[in-house]
């Protein structure tokens, strides 16, 4: 009678280490000051005095990918949708003034593939160094039966530090400060469920041209992975003319602005102040997908919005755009009335 086995049941040790030693190169190359020691310990260790805090709070976020994974698993494109998980969590940080220190990833999956897999915690490595944190750990999951064949999930962790007296919380936000919006570099990673359901709908193939850019396909365009605003919003915050940032992610400009403005108080945007992405438009006439929906869902060409003393709005967006960011004049803070908290007009 032949013995039961770990890797008999579906789950490879030795796959999982060979995966490990393929991404030690990777996390070393995001090495930054305060974080001790590699991967492969149980936990790992960061000095916050050596990265140069003095009195300093910590900035925790958690996020993942959402569904656009199963666009990357349905292309077989793996390589970018880690920056996206990256970004998700370190934009949220910088929005309170934190410096990304760290980061760690779960990954999960039915079968481990560790190609596949060294070609995630690739990208997941180069959000990192874009972010400027150290990935200093992670864990990867084999779990047969909890996923379907080729299907994985992600998480994300992220910890940041910032000083006490530099903490951003929107107080000083007030009437007549003025919005200034960051580009996305696309979809980022938000309502895909939504547009999947369109491309389904459509019958289309994700390897056949972009319907809204013919010079990708649709997968690549679809995947652009989520711009990373740290370095930039970090310089911005230097200049002492920032009120308030908010990372416009799930729930777009509708949602997003209010979590970082006083009760009272509303944000007037000119929608014209843009030019919106192609694929926003493609996505609202052959989705049918209603102007407030469109807004609601998905970040249309805005991914960052700095909320700036009208003093010094100048200095911080020829600050983000020495950083390579494409500033637009979005509108100003204006009193809330009866009205919604963000005005599109």
């Amino acid at each position: 009678m032949t013995g039961r086995s770990y890797k008999a049941a579906g789950v490879d040790i030795d796959a999982g280490n060979r995966l490990v030693d393929s991404i030690k190169p990777l996390a070393a190359r995001t090495s930054r000051p305060g974080a001790l020691g590699g991967l492969g310990g149980f936990g790992a260790v960061f000095d916050l005095k050596a990265a140069g805090f003095t009195d300093p709070l910590l900035v925790s976020t958690t996020d993942g990918v959402g569904t656009k994974l199963k666009v990357a698993i349905a292309a077989g494109k793996h390589g970018t949708i880690g920056i996206d998980l990256v970004a998700m969590c370190v934009n949220d940080l910088v929005v309170q003034g934190a410096e990304p220190l760290f980061f760690l990833d779960y990954y999960a999956t039915g079968h481990l593939d560790p190609e596949t897999g060294r070609q995630i915690i690739a990208g997941i490595a180069e959000g990192c160094h874009q972010a400027g944190c150290s990935l200093v750990g992670g864990e990867t999951a084999e779990m047969p039966g909890m996923y379907a064949d080729g299907d994985y999930d992600l998480a994300g962790f992220c910890v940041g530090g910032v000083e006490r007296s530099a903490l951003i919380t929107g107080d000083t936000v007030q009437e007549g400060d003025l919005l200034l919006g960051f580009s996305s570099s696309g979809l980022h990673s938000n309502g895909f469920s939504l547009v999947r359901k369109i491309v389904s709908d459509l019958g289309l193939d994700y390897e056949s041209a972009a319907p809204f850019d013919t010079d990708r396909t649709l997968a690549d365009a679809l995947l652009s992975p989520t711009r990373i605003y740290v370095q930039s919003c970090l310089a911005t915050l230097a200049t002492g003319g920032v009120k308030a940032m908010a990372h416009i992610t799930g729930g777009g400009l509708v949602d997003n602005l209010p979590r970082v403005m006083p009760a009272g108080l509303a944000a007037r945007i000119d929608t014209a102040s843009w030019k919106r992405p192609p694929e926003f438009d493609w996505l609202s006439r052959e989705g049918q997908v209603e102007e407030a929906d469109l807004y609601r869902t998905f970040n249309c060409g805005i991914g960052m919005v700095v909320l700036a003393d009208p003093g010094l709005a100048d200095v911080v967006a020829e600050v983000a755009r020495q950083k390579g960011e494409e500033v637009t004049l979005l509108g100003s803070v204006t009193a809330r009335g009866d009205g919604p908290a963000v005005r599109l007009d």
